[in-house]
């Protein structure tokens, strides 16, 4: 059973930082990369940033140099790290098993709900 549950969102204003938790069942952690993805309003869901098991990222190109992606294979977490923040930033994000070879799209249909994340002065 896939179980996500992702953590840490918040209001912020630009500039500002957060950081997101993600909790993954051990069932899909240990054997999977694993990314974040994010939707914002009237858009599609994208890939922000992946990390494979042996801790090997990626970042889309909109958040490279502001966004560090983490994971913690003992406690079958992933993170993300939200430096300079901007408004285009703003979106629900969530993670999920990311298929490497697919273009790092999410490899399960079942998602967590989500963490909001606003960046608005």
């Amino acid at each position: 059973q896939v179980q996500l549950v992702e953590s840490g969102g918040g209001l912020v204003q630009p500039g500002g930082s957060l950081r997101l938790s993600c909790a993954a069942s051990g069932s899909i952690f240990s054997i999977n990369a694993m990314a974040w993805y994010r939707q914002a309003p009237g858009k599609g869901r994208e890939l922000v940033a992946g990390v494979t098991t042996d801790g090997s990222t990626n970042y889309a190109d909109s958040v490279k140099g502001r966004f560090t992606i983490s994971r913690d294979n003992a406690k079958n977490m992933v993170y993300l790290q939200m430096n300079s923040l901007k408004p285009e930033d703003t979106a629900i994000y969530y993670c999920n098993a990311a298929a490497v070879y697919y273009k790092w799209s999410p490899r399960y249909g079942s998602w967590g709900q989500g963490t909001q994340v606003t960046v608005s002065s």
